[in-house]
Formats: C-alpha cells, structure tokens, sequence
C-alpha cells in the first residue's frame, strides 16, 4: 500500500458539485492499493497513521500523533499512485490491485482506524472525485507498506 499524508486544517471531497464529505485539522490521505497487498499491509499502515508524531506541541516541534490532537483522517481511494511512468508517455496501473480486493482493503483500514477511535471521512470508491485541502505547514509525507524493512 502507498499513501501520501498530508497534515490539514481542513480537507473535503466533492462529487458532483455536492460535497460528500468533511473533516477540520487531522489528515488528508491518499491511499494506492497494491496488487500484493494484504490485510499485513493494512495493519501497517494503521500504525503508522495513528503513531506519526507530525502534530506540533506548545514549543512547535513535530511532537504530536493525530489522537493527541483528536485530529480526523479524510481517506481518499487513490489507484494512479501505482502508476508507472518508467516507459512511454502513458502510465501503467499493472501493479494497482483490481477494484473488488482494493476496495475490501481500503475499507478494512477505514473500519480498523474507527475502531480505535479515529473519527474518519471517506470519499466514494470509484468516483470522480474533487479533493480540496489546505494542507498546514506543508507537511507531506509518503508511506510504502513494502519499503517498511531497511
């Protein structure tokens, strides 16, 4: 799984010119689900969006995780973030997992960061989406379930 994170002030997913869904200061993230991907990778990521200290204490420093804060999580379905661009000039999705075991992973992380008490917003699978965010800082991060093992 790949996710690009970004700390927010606010982040909301329109479709259709209706927004479908909001969140104030947390995280906006961009979630690619891989062809190999599993419910490890789930897991994986789970942690790591709850333990990321990118939240500012009272001094400023990059001291606070998103539960500290009582920060929300907008998680947005993102299959181009397996795109290969290495040949041609049109990427390849061969490496992105097929719309029906992506969508049960994507999911499994939405239920997996609620049940530990995570306020989290989702934009609709599949969808043509519009994402709009004010991203604070910036603050923008990437994360790859296979690259977890130096």
């Amino acid at each position: 799984m790949r996710a690009v994170i970004q700390r927010v002030e606010r982040a909301q997913v329109t479709i259709d010119d209706s927004v479908v869904c909001k969140t104030g200061r947390g995280l906006a993230v961009l979630l690619g689900v891989g062809s190999d991907d599993t419910s490890d990778d789930v897991e994986y990521l789970k942690k790591k969006l709850l333990q990321l200290r990118i939240f500012p204490d009272r001094e400023g420093k990059m001291n606070l995780s998103i539960g500290e804060v009582e920060g929300e999580i907008l998680l947005v379905s993102q299959f181009t973030l397996y795109g290969d661009c290495r040949k041609g000039a049109r990427p390849s999705f061969s490496r992105s997992a097929p719309a029906p075991m992506a969508q049960t992973l994507y999911q499994e992380l939405i239920d997996s960061l609620i049940v530990e008490g995570v306020a989290v917003q989702s934009g609709r699978f599949q969808a043509m989406m519009r994402v709009s965010l004010v991203n604070d800082g910036p603050v923008t991060l990437i994360l790859d379930s296979k690259k977890q093992f130096y």
